[in-house]
């Protein structure tokens, strides 16, 4: 069992975007100094120019290590730590666009974190947000995070899932074309994201998780006239999770799933959503929770938390940018560390 105030590491993500900025945020956070410890895997050299740019401190407590891997040599407990992984353009690259260096560092960071955590360094894993097109420059054929992730652990079937306190959402797709989603989409793949979701709110509290699974086509295909998925996948893959006990239901019709937002109070008819694809998820949750809500990625052997939002070039390095997700995404980490309830 993780110790009350775990260690959770950080990746800045993206050197260009305003991950390394958000990070300087959360660094000085007396609220998250109490949720748990940071090991952030950056750059010194980065961080300072970071931190001139845009007026925020880089604090003097922060423990500055050179990065070799996990040494067995213990770690401080009392303070922050940076594990300071040199590169030669942190010097010299440009804020706010596409560098294949960036793409490269974000990479590595990821690659560093996840070995130390796999190795017991660290109890959970916060990424700054990183930039598809970046990656693609640096050779990394990765779409996102999630395949990342999946890739370093060997996991199949990931599942990202979106959290915020009013509004729970999971994807049965992840980064796919829309014409791709349809035959993606199966019995069993649908299944394992309804159980996900459902271990997922029973870690938060919910004692009955209560789920609705949506739709893909519109009018939850009218029996067929406007697409067959919901009677050969979808109406198949929440009866088999009805036999197992989870409440789910649905094919839920789309297009009117989450007018319960409008209403003043909202009251929810369910505790989580389960998306065929992304927008389909995606739009109706950052509606609700765009400076607040945190990207959760399930079914891996470790803890993944990220901020729903993306790499935000137009504001990278100016000090504008709102720490908020990031540190939503802190402190559902530590809070899933201590109870490991997802």
């Amino acid at each position: 069992m993780p110790p009350a105030r775990p260690r959770l590491a950080v990746t800045l993500g993206d050197c260009a975007g305003v991950g390394p900025e958000l990070v300087l945020h959360a660094l000085v956070s007396p609220d998250l100094e109490a949720v748990g410890q940071l090991l952030v895997y950056g750059n010194l050299a980065l961080l300072r120019r970071v931190a001139d740019a845009t007026g925020l401190a880089l604090p003097e407590s922060l423990a500055v290590l050179p990065y070799g891997g996990v040494t067995g040599a213990p770690l401080p407990r009392d303070r922050h730590i940076l594990f300071d992984c040199p590169f030669a353009e942190a010097a010299t690259l440009t804020p706010g666009s596409v560098q294949a260096a960036c793409g490269a560092r974000a990479y590595a960071w990821i690659c560093d974190a996840v070995r130390d955590i796999r190795a017991g360094l660290a109890d959970a894993l916060v990424t700054a947000p990183i930039h598809k097109e970046a990656l693609h420059r640096a050779g990394i054929g990765f779409p996102g995070h999630t395949e990342i992730l999946a890739h370093l652990t060997g996991t199949p079937d990931p599942c990202m899932a979106f959290y915020s306190p009013g509004l729970i959402v999971s994807l049965a797709t992840i980064h796919e074309p829309l014409a791709k989603v349809p035959r993606l989409l199966s019995v069993e793949t649908l299944l394992r994201t309804i159980r996900l979701t459902h271990a997922a709110c029973l870690g938060l509290g919910f004692p009955a998780p209560r789920l609705g699974v949506l739709a893909l086509n519109p009018h939850a295909g009218e029996n067929g006239l406007f697409g067959h998925e919901e009677l050969t996948c979808i109406r198949p893959a929440i009866e088999k999770a009805k036999a197992e006990g989870i409440r789910a239901s649905g094919p839920l019709v789309p297009d009117t799933a989450f007018t319960w937002l409008s209403a003043r109070p909202a009251t929810a008819p369910f505790d989580a959503y389960v998306a065929m694809y992304h927008d389909q998820g995606l739009i109706p949750f950052k509606m609700v929770a765009f400076d607040t809500g945190v990207n959760v990625t399930l079914g891996l052997p470790l803890i993944r938390t990220s901020p729903d939002h993306g790499t935000a070039f137009d504001l990278a390095w100016q000090g504008r940018a709102s720490p908020t997700s990031l540190f939503s995404a802190v402190d559902l980490a530590a809070r899933m560390a201590r109870t490991r309830g997802l």
